[in-house]
């Protein structure tokens, strides 16, 4: 098993010689990061959760600019401007949408009438055989482990995976907890034929997100994510000061509306983009604790399918 010359449903999918997804991640994955994974054989992704569909198309157009390999858009379905966002997508022929956060029944059907192939992401079995009848491609099972918005049900990649895999016929793509190539080994031993990675390509020169962001990642350890805001959307932040007042809300009780008006406005722009490290909402995942320097995108990629190649050598049958 060699993946540098093994092909999958995932890569002759999208058309791409690595089955390494790059996630659209809110004001972190812009046409700068999504065009490095792509010209590096992975599939990129414009994170267009953080972006006015005047923004999305400049990334759009600027990432055709920069590459002639397939990349797609991920779109966040309770995003207000979800449709203006799509009808960009379909004018401009982007060949392939991530949605996330909604029904995928919503959109699927008219973006594959216009030709789109369509990933949804699921947090769990149940959600995922609904993308599958909703007539999606291929689904992204994420575990409780990524960073940013997060499932109810809090299943770990290790479990989550082997339930979607028997659960759907159409190929799976891992997310959650993955930044390496064993852990992209990892993940395909049990049952998925990619893997989406997040917060390893937050670390890169050609992310958009705030270098001050991206130094407190690179420092993080063991226990310095934790899921926060349950009552609203489950997300996964970087224990800060902000952080400390949603946890201290959440022990005594604090309601729905309370915890909306703790969260406020614009929180993640504050923490992510422009680098407030002390009130800004700062999403990451846990795999943050494995992250310690700040390097390419096509690096990144580059290594990963080294530690997979190297890991699958040193692999020796049960007998």
């Amino acid at each position: 098993m060699n993946i540098q010359t093994s092909a999958n449903r995932i890569t002759q999918l999208f058309k791409i010689r690595y089955p390494i997804i790059q996630a659209g991640m809110v004001w972190a994955s812009g046409w700068k990061l999504a065009s490095a994974v792509s010209n590096t054989g992975g599939l990129g992704l414009i994170g267009a959760g953080s972006m006015y569909p005047d923004v999305l198309l400049e990334h759009i157009r600027q990432c055709k600019a920069a590459t002639d390999q397939p990349f797609g858009v991920n779109i966040p379905l309770m995003y207000p401007d979800a449709e203006a966002l799509i009808n960009i997508i379909v004018e401009e022929k982007v060949p392939i949408v991530f949605t996330s956060a909604g029904n995928p029944k919503q959109w699927t059907g008219y973006l594959k009438e216009k030709g789109v192939t369509v990933v949804h992401v699921v947090s769990s079995s149940r959600f995922a055989k609904k993308a599958e009848d909703a007539g999606c491609d291929a689904v992204v099972a994420e575990g409780f482990e990524a960073g940013g918005h997060n499932g109810r049900e809090e299943t770990t990649s290790l479990v989550l995976l082997p339930l979607v895999k028997n659960s759907v016929q159409i190929p799976v793509i891992a997310a959650g907890g993955i930044g390496s190539g064993r852990q992209m080994l990892a993940a395909m031993v049990l049952g998925a034929e990619g893997v989406q990675v997040g917060s390893r390509f937050l670390c890169t020169p050609e992310a958009s997100s705030h270098i001050n962001f991206k130094q407190a990642v690179i420092k993080a350890v063991e226990g310095d994510t934790l899921l926060a805001m349950k009552k609203l959307m489950p997300v996964r932040l970087l224990k800060n000061e902000f952080f400390d007042k949603v946890h201290a809300a959440e022990l005594r009780g604090a309601d729905q509306e309370e915890m909306k008006n703790l969260l406020g406005r614009a929180r993640a722009k504050k923490g992510m983009f422009e680098g407030d490290l002390v009130e800004g909402e700062l999403e990451i995942g846990q795999v943050s604790a494995l992250i310690n320097e700040i390097k390419p995108a096509a690096e990144i990629v580059k290594q990963m399918i080294a530690e997979f190649n190297q890991a699958v050598t040193e692999l020796n049958p049960l007998s």
